[in-house]
């Protein structure tokens, strides 16, 4: 095992040297989310003093940073007379610098403060008919990167090379979380985003996950597969009945009419129909808005058929290595079945006893909404049932 920690401050200068005692470390990376750890060490003066609000964790494995980003938590302190625990332990807790993002709105006038927004009309930030990774990317940039406003730049923060994918599309954002409005833009193609720290720099980026269904396999037989779990329930929507335009207390003029727009799932046929109102004031169809807002809400709405897997690294198939966080990989069932899902989690525990583990949770723990899993989800309960009939 190689992993060493580092304090930085927010400018991404180390401060002090390595922290050498720490005793229990867990780190999990999340697809198209913040990172989020922890870590135990003695607390000793010299650590305590590294350990302040504004400052850094940087987790370095096999001499690569594996996370990086701000101490959310900077200090637990305990001490305990009754178990003679001397100086007593601290315990920190950090995330990558995905969670500065995510603590940004969006403006729709970036290049003004707030204090200033136009106070006339409900101004929005619209892209209309433009890249998805532009859109993430330009987003980012104004409202916390290095075209925004002065105040609201996050130290270092800059943009990475671009990778050239997503297709075109429209969104419109305002005064949303930052990371909302980033997810709208990526759905659709089924992008990733993330924040890595390179050198002095901490770079945004966005790319494509790839398919690995090929190579990227786990199964019990092959001793990388841990725990299989899947429910099974009815949808909360069928029908998202998307209600865009203006305000009903706004004067009703052919410029500021309601629009609606029913997007429909194709689950009714297999449970029974289910309406949702959503509704979008200030936006049309025009450019597709109201439909994205309806297939955005069949991510929750749609039938709560979950199969979470969790893996553990093997010598032939390791985490970062072999596959990465939204990539699509293969998940053989104890029962033979085989789907495909996306990687959603990649976590890190470690001791300097115990030496380190490296496990991923494949599939989404709360629901899935692909069509295909839902009905592996219905064999794999049938098939089960049919096991249990016979024992």
């Amino acid at each position: 095992m190689a992993i060493s920690l580092l304090v930085t401050d927010r400018n991404l200068n180390v401060l002090g040297d390595p922290i050498l005692g720490w005793t229990q470390l867990t780190c999990e990376l999340n697809f198209n989310a913040p990172a989020s750890g922890t870590v135990a060490m003695p607390a000793r003066p010299e650590y305590v003093e590294l350990l302040q609000p504004g400052n850094r964790l940087v987790v370095v494995r096999d001499k690569e940073i594996w996370c990086a980003g701000p101490m959310e938590q900077p200090q637990e302190y305990q001490w305990d007379l009754g178990q003679n625990s001397g100086v007593g332990s601290v315990a920190v807790t950090f995330a990558d610098d995905l969670a500065r993002v995510a603590g940004y709105l969006t403006y729709p006038e970036p290049s003004k403060t707030f204090a200033n927004q136009t106070t006339g009309s409900d101004v929005v930030r619209k892209f209309t008919t433009a890249n998805a990774e532009t859109i993430m990317r330009t987003l980012v940039s104004e409202n916390c990167g290095p075209t925004a406003l002065t105040a609201r730049r996050i130290e270092k923060l800059v943009l990475d090379a671009a990778a050239g994918v997503g297709t075109n599309r429209t969104v419109s954002t305002r005064f949303e979380p930052l990371l909302d409005a980033v997810r709208a833009a990526a759905v659709s193609d089924g992008l990733g985003f993330r924040t890595k720290q390179v050198g002095s720099e901490i770079r945004f980026g966005v790319y494509a996950p790839k398919d690995l269904t090929g190579t990227a396999r786990f199964s019990a037989g092959l001793n990388n597969l841990r725990s299989v779990r899947f429910t099974m329930a009815a949808p909360l929507a069928t029908s998202e009945l998307v209600m865009g335009g203006n305000d009903p207390a706004q004067q009703a003029t052919p410029a500021n009419q309601r629009a609606y727009t029913e997007v429909l799932s194709g689950t009714a046929a297999d449970w029974y129909r289910v309406e949702k109102l959503i509704q979008e004031s200030g936006k049309t169809d025009a450019d597709g808005e109201l439909t994205l807002a309806g297939r955005l809400a069949f991510g929750n709405d749609n039938p709560q058929a979950s199969l979470a897997t969790e893996t553990v690294d093997t010598a032939d198939l390791r985490a970062g290595r072999d596959y990465g966080l939204g990539d699509l990989v293969s998940v053989v069932l104890p029962t033979g079945l085989e789907i495909a899902d996306v990687v959603q989690t990649i976590r890190l525990e470690a001791s300097p006893d115990g030496g380190e583990r490296v496990t991923s949770v494949i599939g989404n723990n709360d629901k899935t909404t692909m069509r295909a899993t839902v009905w592996t989800v219905r064999d794999l309960a049938y098939r089960l049932g049919q096991l249990e009939a016979r024992g």
